[in-house]
């Protein structure tokens, strides 16, 4: 029975940030996953925003089967094919310049190696990011980590600094204050005056997923990278959420026409299974590799998730799935503004490709977030069959990260938008 699962799970699980969907899950296929009770839910966040391929893709299925029957770990000094071949998948669909592969597991894990090369390369240790970032839960990744979790925990790493990322909803300065470049201008004088002398690099999610779905402004990327050149830094893109796809080109930076010193990826390289990478340059990899560069890990360059990560590149790129992405993000942004067109507590609708954010506000005029409201509605959503995510942090639950599997259908969309309509509405 399902309270015996929660009794259970309650009794010896360690709680470890969001609440406990209440019940036992059983199985998942494509954008559904199926609970003990026999429930069906449609999953608009896949899973940990990591499913791009939906749950249970027959040939990822098969990749695992196939590597878990003949190679799935090795001794962390041994290459093997699948490890090689993601390498160069990787490099070949990167902009020249982005050319030597790290295979590692998580996210917060790939962030750490790129912030330590960083470091390694530079001789600094000083370390940018927004405030409103998120780059996982290790030491210097959380130390670059300003949205949750820097209080309680005693120093963290030094060095880390911190400005705010532009808001089109929220201007800082409100609609005629400065614009962004001005802003980030001014901001960087304000680094310059709190560093040390040891600027080492600023890590940037394309868009801000946690921090509110806040897609950077057209070019704000390549006057980032004007400044940390300007001042010898590295700049490290955070392509966690927005890699393999899902904003409607490959990679979100791509956009922008500026390519980064290191890239990391993670979540969407797997999809949904623990896979991530770093990718530098060849200047940067030599030079970190003569002056000793280490991050020896158990499961570094393991065989059985490089294997994935390949099929996912393959299917990715075979099937169309960026554009299709972009094409299906259009749809689902439109049933989302005729969400906003009759429920007057939808603030903003925003994002790119199939990463979506839709704000809830007290009001319109005042743009107060809704963020009992949004929890709310977040809840009436998953007892109606609908799994959208909003960040469970303290003064975040009023903004809802909608990021379907790529292959999302336009009837799953009209589901899910259903849902949303019935719930926003009885709440």
């Amino acid at each position: 029975m399902t309270d015996d699962f929660m009794t259970r799970a309650r009794r010896r699980m360690v709680r470890y940030g969001p609440d406990f969907f209440d019940g036992e899950i059983v199985s998942a296929l494509g954008a559904r996953v199926q609970t003990a009770g026999g429930a069906s839910v449609l999953d608009f966040t896949s899973g940990q925003m990591s499913a791009v391929l939906g749950h249970s893709h027959p040939e990822i299925v098969e990749t695992i089967q196939d590597y878990a029957g003949r190679l799935a770990h090795l001794y962390s000094g041994m290459l093997s094919e699948p490890v090689v071949a993601l390498a160069e998948a990787l490099a070949d669909s990167l902009p020249e310049g982005l050319d030597r592969v790290l295979l590692l597991s998580t996210g917060g894990e790939s962030n750490e190696a790129a912030i330590r090369m960083a470091k390694c390369f530079t001789g600094g240790w000083e370390v940018v990011s927004f405030a409103q970032s998120w780059h996982g839960m290790t030491g210097g990744a959380a130390a670059a980590t300003f949205s949750a979790g820097r209080k309680g925990y005693g120093p963290g790493m030094p060095g880390a600094f911190a400005i705010p990322a532009p808001s089109a909803y929220r201007p800082r300065f409100g609609e005629d204050g400065p614009g962004w470049r001005e802003l980030l201008a001014a901001d960087f004088r304000l680094i310059d005056a709190q560093s040390n002398g040891g600027l080492a690099a600023f890590i940037a999610e394309p868009i801000l997923s946690t921090g509110g779905i806040l897609d950077l402004p057209e070019g704000y990327l390549r006057a980032l990278k004007e400044e940390c050149e300007a001042r010898g830094m590295l700049l490290i893109l955070d392509e966690a959420q927005t890699g393999l796809g899902r904003t409607g080109l490959m990679y979100a930076f791509e956009r922008d026409g500026v390519t980064p010193d290191i890239l990391t990826l993670s979540k969407t390289l797997g999809a949904g299974l623990p896979l991530a990478a770093i990718i530098t340059s060849d200047e940067i990899e030599e030079t970190c590799a003569e002056r000793g560069f280490l991050f020896y890990t158990t499961h570094v360059s393991d065989p059985l998730p490089a294997a994935v990560g390949l099929k996912v590149m393959e299917i990715v790129t075979r099937d169309g799935l960026a554009a299709r992405a972009g094409e299906m993000g259009e749809v689902l942004r439109g049933r989302l503004r005729d969400l906003g067109q009759k429920h007057a507590r939808i603030g903003d609708v925003r994002g790119r490709g199939l990463l979506c954010g839709l704000e809830v506000v007290e009001d319109r005029a005042s743009k107060t977030p809704a963020n009992a409201y949004g929890k709310a509605v977040m809840k009436r959503c998953m007892e109606l069959g609908l799994s959208v995510n909003i960040a469970a942090l303290e003064g975040m639950t009023s903004i809802f990260r909608i990021a379907p599997p790529l292959t999302v259908s336009e009837d799953e969309i009209d589901e899910a938008m259903a849902v949303m309509d019935r719930a926003l509405a009885e709440c």
